[in-house]
């Protein structure tokens, strides 16, 4: 992947974050992409860079997300049987 699609891709994951904290008003801690000190505004970065800070933003997300609270399962509900025909 080139540079510019690599900030292209670093920008829009900033935007995925925004978005969720924004809609869900529950922030994602993000402790190991800040101490990177870099943004998608970086130009002058190298690729290396923003190649870290994307795939570690990427995953302190993904933890996030797989730390939520999962809702439980209603054993209670019938199960539903697709007759094949």
């Amino acid at each position: 992947m080139n540079k510019q699609a690599l900030v292209h891709l670093h920008a829009l994951m900033i935007h995925f974050k925004n978005f969720y904290e924004e809609t869900t008003n529950d922030e994602i801690h993000t402790d190991l992409y800040d101490s990177l000190e870099i943004s998608p505004i970086h130009l002058h970065r190298y690729k290396q860079a923003h190649r870290e800070a994307l795939l570690t933003l990427g995953a302190e997300i993904v933890i996030h997300l797989h730390n939520l609270k999962q809702p439980e399962a209603n054993t209670n509900a019938p199960q539903q049987v697709i007759e094949e025909q």
